[in-house]
């Protein structure tokens, strides 16, 4: 006969077993808890569009980037993980001195908040990350450095305010600058042709007219008129030149550096191009001309209102003198 009491636990011993298993059961309670943590903390990585980074500024290495790198760059983590320039050789190269030297400005700041610059992604996307970074640790000897950063893509963000910057500036008809924007950057010319010494003319034209051409072709055929103007202005004018529609069929132009003589040639080159512009409306084909005013900063004109006024009186001179040509004033 098996004597039961043999197998029983020792009454001694319970408490201590007990505190044993409770010490399992809390130790995996944290075990479980802390996966939860790291799951969800893998999650929110991959989630974010942005890219946390780590890097060793002695050894020029990366130590860590998160998930998005791979979304936004359109690259390995490996390979960035192995060798830094994968993320330098990515850096627009006409934004490249400023991300480098911005980057460089955290040692002595310990912090940069505003940095942005564009990147080519490996399928060819241009994408703009804003790029925040601080210095996280630092030996006390000075020769060991760990920059930790944030870069997020605000390609949209710029986009948008690309579009909303060109809706702000641009003539919506005729895709130039709109008046207000045109005697912005005018005045700035202004300013600077002043302050350097250097020639500048100022341009009005009107198109010779118009109110006919809304009258007997109507409205949408006088938007084409002024589109196709538009786009003759653009086409014959010097890069840096300035030109915008400043009224309902007015136009403005403005030439820096541009003494009276050549922006003459420049006046006619556009009078004989806007003569071959040819219209068409219900089998009926019609031209148009335009009256040009045009004057050249002197050395008594102290504000921009001073050449606008010349080109004026000068180009209704032109429409007095009978129209499709260029009076000087």
């Amino acid at each position: 006969m098996v004597n039961k009491s043999s197998f029983s636990f020792p009454l001694n011993r319970m408490p201590e077993a007990a505190e044993t298993l409770l010490a399992l059961m809390h130790a995996q309670g944290e075990v479980a808890r802390l996966s939860e943590r790291e799951q969800l903390f893998s999650s929110l990585l991959v989630s974010v569009n942005a890219v946390l980074w780590a890097f060793d500024w002695e050894s020029q290495k990366m130590l860590y980037v998160s998930p998005a790198y791979e979304r936004i760059f359109g690259r390995s983590v490996g390979l960035v993980l192995a060798d830094y320039n994968e993320w330098r050789d990515s850096i627009y190269p006409d934004d490249l001195e400023y991300a480098e030297r911005s980057l460089a400005q955290v040692l002595t700041q310990g912090a940069v908040e505003d940095r942005e610059y564009r990147i080519i992604s490996a399928d060819g996307e241009i994408r703009w990350l804003s790029d925040k970074c601080f210095i996280s640790q630092q030996s006390e000897a000075g020769d060991h450095t760990i920059v930790v950063g944030i870069a997020e893509d605000i390609t949209e963000k710029k986009q948008l305010e690309g579009e909303l910057h060109r809706l702000a500036t641009t003539d919506v008809l005729t895709q130039s600058s709109n008046r207000r924007h045109f005697f912005e950057c005018a005045h700035r010319e202004f300013e600077k042709a002043r302050l350097d010494g250097s020639p500048l003319s100022f341009l009005l034209l009107d198109i010779d007219d118009f109110k006919l051409i809304n009258d007997q072709y109507g409205h949408p055929e006088g938007d084409q008129v002024l589109q196709r103007l538009a786009d003759s202005g653009k086409a014959v004018l010097r890069r840096g030149d300035l030109f915008g529609r400043i009224g309902g069929e007015e136009f403005a132009a403005v030439f820096p550096g541009c003494p009276l003589e050549m922006a003459k040639q420049v006046a006619e080159r556009l009078q004989r191009e806007i003569q071959r512009l040819s219209f068409e409306h219900d089998g009926q084909t019609y031209g148009i001309t335009v009256s040009q005013g045009l004057t050249s900063m002197t050395e008594a004109d102290e504000v921009l209102d001073s050449l606008f006024s010349r080109a004026d009186a000068a180009m209704y001179q032109a429409k007095r003198l009978g129209k499709n040509q260029i009076v000087l004033g």
